[in-house]
């Protein structure tokens, strides 16, 4: 059969290969649906975070029924250029970790493809980050702020479908236009994205100004394109899970900053904070972790707690080995149940405030609410500020305790 010129023309130059030849290439490498299929056709997906989703956190995430998990984010270049200590930094699995996802950013087809050949072994997929809304990612030029530029994009998720023994995925912002949001969504299929995920948010949604998702832009995706699809937005609780699927028609619900709160949320269970903690933190003596890892993630399971605790906020900034996070659970843990009515607690009737939002007591995993009026910066950050500024004014106290004890040795 005679292609038409005008479907010839086209066709991108960065498209050196036919669909034909890519599967001759890979003859089993898995597509689409056949890919979703095989790891388990997952409705439950655990978001790629930076610092946020290493292994000891998909590890706790699986235990409740995450059913796939994505890697942080991991700058391409960066991870093809450092030396063997950062790649297992970066990129830490084992036997038990799958299905799983390698997310990447970047900005240099040659460069990704690179980095992506490293972790072929042990991923299921390759996912290119084109959502991350942060301001490095503006200065390193990656994540949404490749919007703009199709080509570039294109010839990213390209590179690797031509190239790469495992599946290319993407995970994708939307545009305010929903038009405009599809037509990118079947450009980054055709580039040869086997999966997509959708976070419903424009790019400058995020913060103060995170606000709601928007499903309709997913369903209009979801219902354009042939591959499987992701949403990602709005999940607070466990019931938002089957609504989202029923609004949107996605075969997959992905969560980030509610997870990160509440890491049983795929379960439905509701549980108190110093359980999740606890597990985690057994976890970790198992799973080498980074100590900042450990510190955002008691940070955030605490995030209620740590206000009314104010001095063991100060001995969890302060804690420097993996004894004294681990001492830090334990003492947290005390005084909660010293004050929690555990016993009266009852998950099933929770009374709801204004906007609907169930009033959880401060020990129980719950989500993150972001309200317009929390200007600054989030909760968590701040009280990490505000942390910081304890620890550094107790360490000012001491230097002139010294100071004044050095001045009176030399008058003596």
């Amino acid at each position: 059969m005679t292609i038409p010129v005008k479907t010839l023309a086209a066709i991108p130059e960065h498209f050196t290969m036919t669909e034909d030849e890519i599967r001759s290439k890979f003859p089993t490498r898995l597509c689409g649906y056949d890919l979703y299929r095989k790891i388990g056709s997952p409705k439950l997906v655990v978001a790629p975070m930076v610092d946020q989703s290493e292994l000891a956190w998909r590890i706790l995430s699986r235990r409740y029924n995450a059913q796939l998990c994505y890697t942080p984010m991991i700058n391409a270049k960066l991870f093809y250029q450092a030396n063997k200590g950062y790649i297992k930094e970066q990129w830490q699995t084992n036997d038990n970790d799958r299905p799983v996802i390698v997310q990447f950013c970047a900005n240099d087809p040659d460069m990704l493809l690179n980095a992506a050949k490293l972790v072929v072994e042990g991923a299921d997929a390759v996912d290119l980050n084109l959502g991350c809304p942060q301001n490095i990612a503006k200065r390193g030029h990656y994540g949404s702020y490749l919007m703009e530029d199709w080509d570039l994009i294109s010839k990213l998720i390209r590179k690797l479908h031509e190239n790469l023994e495992i599946p290319v995925t993407a995970k994708i912002r939307v545009y305010p236009d929903v038009e405009k949001t599809v037509e990118y969504a079947k450009m980054v299929e055709a580039a040869g994205a086997q999966m997509i995920t959708v976070h419903g948010r424009l790019r400058d949604q995020r913060g103060h100004k995170t606000g709601l998702a928007d499903w309709a832009k997913i369903r209009a995706v979801k219902e354009a394109v042939n591959v499987p699809v992701f949403a990602n937005g709005n999940i607070l609780y466990y019931e938002d899970i089957q609504r989202c699927i029923e609004e949107t028609g996605v075969d997959g619900v992905m969560s980030a900053e509610t997870n990160l709160y509440n890491p049983a949320l795929f379960s439905g269970k509701i549980l108190p904070t110093w359980k999740l903690a606890t597990e985690y933190m057994e976890i970790c003596q198992q799973v080498p972790t980074k100590f900042s890892y450990i510190r955002g993630h008691l940070f955030k399971l605490f995030r209620n707690s740590l206000p009314v605790h104010t001095d063991l906020r100060q001995q969890l900034v302060a804690a420097e080995t993996l004894e004294d996070y681990d001492q830090f659970t334990k003492d947290i843990e005390t005084r909660l149940i010293e004050e929690a009515n555990v016993s009266s607690f009852d998950p099933d009737h929770i009374e709801k405030d204004e906007h609907g939002y169930r009033k959880y007591p401060h020990w129980i995993c719950q989500p993150a609410l972001r309200f317009e009026h929390d200007k600054q910066r989030s909760h968590t950050k701040r009280l990490l500020n505000e942390a910081e500024a304890d620890k550094q004014k107790n360490n000012n106290t001491i230097n002139e305790n010294t100071d004044s004890k050095r001045l009176k040795s030399t008058a003596i």
